[in-house]
């Protein structure tokens, strides 16, 4: 809990609303990335967003194969 306490405020508030189970270390290094790359917080929360959706994308083509949701 300590690690999630010393995140800025808006990437808390992210992970507070994120839809995977992001461990504070993980989410931390995800997003100085992309600050680092866009020098802007806005974009790198979007970059976070993008990174997750990528993640849910391929555990769906695992766990219910590439034709979900439109499967024969």
């Amino acid at each position: 809990m300590r690690e999630y306490d010393l995140l800025p405020a808006e990437l808390r508030a992210w992970v507070a609303t994120a839809i995977l189970p992001w461990r504070a270390k993980s989410v931390r290094r995800a997003f100085d990335k992309a600050v680092a790359r866009t020098g802007d917080t806005d974009l790198a929360l979007r970059e976070l967003d993008r990174i997750q959706n990528a993640m849910i994308s391929r555990d769906v083509q695992k766990v219910w194969g590439k034709k979900y949701p439109f499967g024969s």
